[in-house]
């Protein structure tokens, strides 16, 4: 029985919860795992910490593999303050403004963790005259750490170090009315979509027309999650990820986006073709959309010099890189689409 959209927004649910800052992915990577073990499929895990699912298909001499990424946005402790609080240096491309007064969790290297809020040095408004003007930067904007810590020698009591990786609680919400609020939907979402579509592939006894590899990316907001690890049999490569929302943009929370070009350039217009028709074919409501400020796992893949057909799709994410948010429609209508698309032909 096809995996309900109550089941993968759990999922969602649970694959946020768990600390994924790129460079630090061991264990979200090892929950993937389990769920695939469990499932009987196939996988095995490069040396860059991702994750690989294979599912053989009829023809096994060409290959197709679909991506998503497990890593998120996150930080890293930049400096140990002698006020007891830590600057830090981001993981990822976004805004320190997105990050103030986000609850956060630092791990230190010997594995213990403790919370902490991201806040303005210039917090408090009975002290400081700009406080609402000063700029949201590196300088000024600090860890207060939960723990009785006075100076640095108090935090280096605690086991903390410069290095240490900083997580920001996703404060995931499912409302009542469809709508799914938390970080990192960017790129959870869509891992969460790839594990139920092996689940259906599975359960269903469905033999797929091409041997297709399911890559569980680890480095994707850093930007080299997906470039390796592609068998040289592979013809289609297609990054599921997020569809970027704003001024100009055609994506919503409620179609899935397939995206025409992004600030790598253009996708392969013959598999872009292939999926406006798959949906067209299947009546599943989609958006074509540019994304300006934006490069995915295939995008990745083509510029290591993989001769393959590379395109991208996702749900529609608001605020993206910030506190996102979709709806349970576009996450259907993507499901759709990539349920379609693997039982589809390859772009000739």
């Amino acid at each position: 029985m096809y995996p309900t959209i109550n089941e993968t927004k759990l999922l969602i649910k649970e694959l946020v919860s768990i600390p994924s800052p790129s460079g630090n992915t061991k264990e979200v990577i090892q929950f993937v795992k389990n769920l695939l073990d469990d499932l009987g499929v196939t996988t095995k895990t490069n040396r860059k910490g991702g994750l690989i699912a294979t599912v053989p298909g009829k023809d096994n001499a060409h290959h197709r593999m679909l991506t998503a990424h497990v890593d998120t946005l996150g930080a890293m402790v930049k400096e140990i303050k002698p006020n007891g609080r830590l600057k830090l240096d981001l993981i990822g491309g976004f805004r320190y403004n997105a990050t103030e007064g986000e609850y956060c969790t630092i791990e230190t290297a010997q594995g213990t963790t403790y919370t902490g809020t991201i806040l303005m040095h210039q917090t408090s408004v009975h002290v400081y005259k700009d406080a609402g003007s000063a700029e949201r930067n590196q300088e000024n904007m600090e860890v207060r750490i939960d723990a009785k810590v006075e100076n640095d020698q108090d935090v280096r009591a605690l086991g903390m170090e410069v290095g240490d990786f900083v997580s920001f609680d996703p404060r995931v919400e499912l409302t009542d009315n469809g709508f799914i609020k938390s970080r990192h939907l960017d790129d959870k979402a869509s891992v969460a979509m790839l594990i139920q579509l092996l689940r259906r592939i599975k359960e269903e006894n469905i033999t797929l027309p091409y041997t297709t590899h399911f890559l569980i990316s680890n480095n994707e907001e850093i930007g080299y999650g997906g470039n390796s690890n592609i068998s040289p049999e592979t013809v289609e490569y297609l990054a599921v990820d997020m569809g970027a929302m704003g001024d100009g943009q055609r994506t919503d929370e409620y179609t899935v986006s397939i995206c025409a070009k992004d600030g790598s350039g253009p996708y392969h217009y013959g598999l872009r073709k292939q999926l406006v028709h798959l949906c067209e074919t299947n009546n599943i409501p989609y958006k074509v959309d540019i994304y300006p400020y934006y490069a995915s796992d295939a995008s990745a893949a083509i510029h290591a010099g993989h001769d393959v057909i590379h395109g991208l799709i996702g749900p529609g994410i608001d605020a993206s890189h910030a506190y996102e948010r979709t709806h349970e429609e576009s996450l259907l209508q993507t499901e759709k689409l990539l349920f379609n698309y693997v039982q589809s032909a390859l772009v000739e």
